[in-house]
């Protein structure tokens, strides 16, 4: 395993970060347990999780695995770097949601005591909240680090400009502030290389980017259809997607036989040599899928292959940072 550090921290992750949204809905407790533990056999330290994860309201079903998980003992708290969310609705009432001190503190404690460990490494704002000042914000989250319940915190789908007002802001306060920033991004979705990028790199923000396989479009999609390999819900959505999309795929998949890659590796491979990602998260539903994900730091992608991808899957404007990207 290949690490290096969150953002301008001296906290040492793994390049690929471990997500656990299918555990409970997806994926049963001990085939999640299962997981865990190869990902440690692994060496994989960086675990991403949120407070809504689960899907049943105010439960933290997923949480609540992990902390079963952690539970057991044997290290495993001090292995790994746990990052989880707070944004989300937890319940019908108005305070149960957004990034007030209030919510942020008491989802905190929640957190805590779902995931039964004492300290989040990393916590994460999951969307921004227009309505709360970011003098409160940093409030709470200076709060939660003074006490050891929280050691840093990220944030998770900003634009560029929230990044830098929540930066400004934090500095102000002589606050660490941001350490990170979790964004869609993969070789379909490309806008955040225009300012989230950017103004990450300015500030010393990692980027851990969610859906790098864009829903599994990436992973051999054609091939899998093809063999039966996918699952009936995924298949149907795929199936979907792949009729807008059908001769890029098929295009990507004949590179990637040409490579003698599979294509999850080469969307993975290229996502690491994308300048300010920290570590791209897979999210496996079985301990084959993980196995599998390893082979993305295998891959050396060419000058060449990186140029044919960008022609497959065009940056946007004229590639790279804004305003070069629109403007002369």
């Amino acid at each position: 395993m290949e690490y290096t550090t969150l953002g301008r921290t001296g906290l040492s992750v793994s390049r690929l970060c471990l997500g656990t949204m299918n555990f409970g809905p997806q994926t049963s407790e001990p085939d999640s347990f299962e997981i865990m533990d190869r990902a440690l056999e692994h060496g994989i330290n960086f675990f991403d999780t949120a407070n809504v994860y689960g899907q049943r309201l105010g439960e933290g079903w997923t949480e609540q695995i992990i902390g079963r998980w952690l539970a057991q003992g044997d290290g495993r708290r001090d292995k790994i770097v746990l990052a989880t969310k707070v944004y989300g609705r937890m319940g019908d009432w108005p305070n149960e949601r957004g990034l007030s001190a209030r919510h942020i503190i008491r989802s905190c404690e929640e957190s805590l005591r779902r995931l039964q460990t004492d300290w989040i490494d990393l916590l994460q704002m999951h969307h921004v909240d227009r309505t709360t000042p970011w003098e409160e914000i940093w409030q709470a989250m200076e709060t939660l680090v003074a006490q050891g319940k929280v050691q840093y915190v990220g944030s998770s789908n900003f634009a560029g400009w929230h990044l830098a007002a929540a930066q400004e802001s934090a500095t102000r306060r002589h606050f660490l502030g941001l350490v990170s920033e979790q964004s869609i991004y993969n070789l379909f979705t490309r806008a955040v290389e225009l300012e989230v990028i950017p103004a990450a790199q300015h500030y010393g923000i990692g980027i851990i980017p969610w859906s790098p396989l864009q829903g599994g479009l990436l992973s051999g999609a054609i091939r899998k259809l093809a063999e039966g390999g996918a699952e009936r819900s995924r298949a149907e959505r795929v199936t979907e997607v792949l009729a807008q999309h059908r001769t890029t795929i098929e295009a990507y998949e004949k590179l990637c036989a040409d490579l003698g890659s599979d294509p999850a590796d080469v969307a993975l491979g290229w996502l690491l040599s994308r300048p300010g990602v920290t570590s791209p998260i897979i999210g496996p539903r079985t301990v084959q899928q993980l196995d599998a994900s390893l082979g993305a730091l295998e891959v050396d992608l060419s000058e060449e292959t990186l140029a044919r991808l960008d022609e497959l899957f065009p940056p946007v404007g004229k590639g790279g940072a804004g305003p070069e990207a629109w403007a002369w």
